[in-house]
């Protein structure tokens, strides 16, 4: 066995990873952090030391659904951050749900990804459902007893929201719901889907709307999941719904509702993209610091020194940016669309950035699969693609300056 390409130890003993992360913490993010928030970090990191790093290898090599790694945060309470306790949540901020999911996206970023879409599928359901709907289905998703999943990407259908081709037609009792959706996480298994279908397609974004489906009912069927790059703890499907009858208490909002419904979401999804940009971004400066460490001991090359001082600071740039748009969203509700698709494009364009430069700082150990640094690569590249392409950032971001320009 070479010693210099076994896996790292930040993989095998939680110890020497909750002692790597804390010394590479920067004290410029801390300070955005409140107590509350740093001691809830110290939760999730505990939890992904233990529980969930040691297991993200296995889950990418294997493709297997991080199902223990979730429950263990679930188990711990740290699944419904920004819910309220009536619901099984905890009632903290946006930057505390933020800085919650960086840590385990460096620890394990399908993990990462099931756990927001757990959130994503639940936060609809508080902010447009009733009561009723609230009760019954939030606590099951934030404690882990059920998966959820968010269906709004379709074959013919993806960045252009306004022209879903799924159709929910009124009936006597709700809606019949028929069509298909596509690249949908943990789509395969999920016991609550929150489905965004047109009630009048020749209305565009007006007849748009939404409702709770129970994965259960007649007329659902799935896919077999999708293979990908990356990612590949968490699973990738399509739905197919043929005739799917609706019960008309399973509508989110009004009909015709569920393009700001959407909007709403978008900022949350958002977030959560950008947060594993970082996460990413840490795990492959990390990696790639322990991997030079075992190969040349403390004094490291000046060549990889000099890069990783670059990516060093370009990574604390992104936590900042990550905190505080988090923090305005917490103060002052959403924040103009120019600075979402800003954080959402720079943090996921930064994991991308980060994972490939780790790569070729390390040279020809970078593509060594136990050291971990080619998975950050592989999965770095959908967030750029999910929540909104960062193609369709640039466009916002570009009209958001435009409009600002025009004011002058």
């Amino acid at each position: 066995m070479n010693p210099a390409v076994d896996a790292l130890d930040i993989d095998r003993d939680p110890d020497a990873y909750l002692r790597w992360h804390g010394a590479l913490d920067e004290s410029a993010a801390d300070a955005l952090l409140s107590q509350r928030e740093l001691a809830l970090r110290a939760a999730v990191r505990d939890v992904v030391a233990h529980e969930v790093a040691p297991r993200a290898a296995a889950a990418d090599r294997d493709h297997m659904f991080v199902h223990e790694s979730y429950q263990e945060l679930a188990k711990a309470g740290l699944a419904g951050l920004i819910f309220p306790k009536r619901l099984s949540g905890t009632g903290d901020t946006n930057v505390a749900y933020a800085a919650a999911l960086e840590e385990i996206t460096a620890g394990c970023a399908a993990t990462s990804l099931v756990y927001m879409t757990q959130m994503h599928a639940a936060y609809p359901i508080m902010v447009a459902g009733s009561d009723e709907l609230a009760e019954r289905y939030i606590p099951s998703l934030l404690t882990g007893k059920a998966y959820g999943a968010l269906g709004i990407t379709e074959p013919n259908a993806g960045s252009d929201v306004s022209g879903l081709h799924t159709v929910a037609m009124p009936c006597a009792d709700g809606y019949r719901l028929s069509g298909a959706k596509t690249f949908i996480t943990t789509g395969d298994r999920a016991d609550v889907i929150i489905c965004f279908a047109t009630v009048d397609r020749s209305r565009g974004r007006a007849g748009i709307t939404a409702f709770v489906l129970d994965g259960r009912w007649p007329g659902l069927s799935r896919g077999t999941p999708l293979s990908k790059l990356g990612m590949n703890g968490s699973s990738t499907a399509e739905l197919f719904f043929d005739e799917v009858e609706i019960p008309a208490d399973h509508l989110l909002g009004e009909p015709g509702g569920g393009w700001s419904i959407v909007m709403n979401s978008v900022t949350k999804s958002r977030i959560s993209a950008a947060a594993q940009g970082v996460g990413l971004a840490r795990a492959a400066y990390t990696r790639t610091l322990c991997a030079l460490k075992r190969l040349h001991g403390s004094r490291l090359p000046d060549d990889a020194a000099f890069a990783l001082a670059t990516l060093r600071g370009q990574i604390l740039q992104g936590r900042l940016l990550l905190f505080s748009v988090a923090r305005q969203v917490d103060l002052a509700g959403d924040p103009p669309v120019g600075q979402i698709g800003i954080m959402k494009q720079s943090c996921t364009d930064l994991g991308w950035h980060a994972a490939r430069e780790a790569m070729r700082i390390l040279g020809p150990y970078g593509d060594i699969i136990d050291l971990g640094v080619e998975r950050c690569l592989r999965d770095a590249k959908v967030t750029q693609i999910y929540d909104g392409t960062n193609e369709v950032q640039r466009m916002l971001i570009a009209r958001d300056t435009t409009r600002a320009v025009k004011e002058l």
